[in-house]
């Protein structure tokens, strides 16, 4: 097999996964927008998922937790080839705790 088919068969084989994939997340978003949040998905390249978490979700001290627990799970049941699921965004800071001495 020539290294233009191999790339076109792992092309096919990716756009595949990256449909799964959000078929997998239409799934998932009604219950991030009833939170008044959203996903989107960004990239899938080796079995990791690349998303961006948005509106309320994009600032939530609890979206590492929603992303891992919720979101990675469901789209491994889903999609078994998915490894890890990332996003785009740094962790949510605490900020310090408000009534701490000073």
């Amino acid at each position: 097999m020539s290294n233009q088919a191999k790339m076109t068969e792992k092309s096919e084989l990716e756009m595949s996964l990256r449909q799964r994939v959000e078929a997998a997340l239409e799934k998932v978003r009604p219950s991030l927008q009833r939170d008044g949040g959203d996903i989107e998905l960004l990239d899938v390249v080796d079995g990791v998922v690349k998303v961006r978490l948005q509106g309320a979700c994009a600032g939530c001290p609890m979206s590492q937790m929603t992303l891992t627990w919720g979101v990675e799970q469901a789209l491994k049941e889903e999609v078994p080839e998915v490894v890890r699921v990332e996003t785009d965004q740094p962790s949510p800071s605490f900020g310090g705790f408000p009534f701490a001495a000073k």
